[in-house]
């Protein structure tokens, strides 16, 4: 009790928890995204559940492995080389997660712009095709990628657990209010779609530059992803202008 109200008394641990939080928000844009997409895949009764699921598996993950801190710093270590280049498990995981993430965005992309004749059977098809089950297991891997992403960005800001733990649990309900309004914004506008498949690449391209020791700023990451959206934000309001501007039949 002690420890904790030294915490509450101390500026500096305010500090640390506001950047923090800030941090694992940003950080969650990632896994939101994929969360949105796959689940807007399924039939529409069963979105918001697995969206649910979803996200509160990432809160589970990411309060079970602060509870292993110690284990989580030890992922850094090295566990072997190739042609002089240490890897490390935390290497291995995010180079696993990018691939994954590459695969699934570029089979999205396929399906979008290579859709069998029938049209909208196809699509009937693809939503049937991935069952609960299946985007379930798909989001749980990618929730582990970016919790440990996310946890050893957070050992390495701050020593205080109590500290990781509000951050956390401060992120996960930003995403858990997030998920609806952007899932359905996503499956609304078509185009929206493909570019937030578009940042799935970068995404994965990045922890896969990363894991082989290529240090990529988020900075830049997520600036670029700003820019593309605001592109797209002023497409969407061109197109909105010109149908207003269409006389009415």
């Amino acid at each position: 009790m002690d420890y904790l109200l030294q915490l509450v008394s101390n500026p500096t641990a305010w500090i640390a928890l506001a950047t923090l939080v800030v941090m694992e928000v940003v950080l969650g844009i990632d896994n939101l995204i994929f969360i949105s997409i796959l689940t807007n895949k399924l039939p529409e009764h069963q979105r918001a559940k697995a969206r649910r699921l979803g996200i509160g598996m990432a809160l589970i993950l990411r309060l079970g492995l602060l509870g292993t801190v110690a284990w989580i710093v030890q992922l850094v270590h090295p566990v072997f080389e190739v042609f002089d280049h240490a890897f490390s498990w935390k290497d291995m995981i995010l180079i696993a997660g990018g691939l994954f993430l590459l695969w699934k965005a570029t089979t999205e992309i396929r399906h979008s712009v290579d859709p069998a004749p029938e049209g909208d059977l196809f699509v009937g098809k693809q939503v049937a095709a991935i069952g609960f089950s299946s985007a379930i297991v798909q989001i749980l891997l990618l929730d582990l990628v970016f919790s440990v992403d996310s946890i050893i960005t957070a050992v390495g800001m701050t020593e205080h657990v109590p500290i990781m733990v509000i951050a956390v649990v401060a992120a996960v309900t930003v995403m858990l209010l997030a998920a609806d309004p952007l899932a359905r914004f996503i499956n609304n506008n078509p185009t929206v779609v493909m570019l937030a498949l578009g940042f799935l690449i970068m995404i994965g391209m990045t922890l896969i530059a990363e894991g082989f020791g290529a240090h990529v700023p988020k900075g830049y990451i997520y600036a670029a992803m700003a820019f593309s959206a605001a592109i797209e934000a002023l497409n969407m309001l061109s197109r909105r202008a010109r149908r207003k501007a269409q006389p009415q039949e």
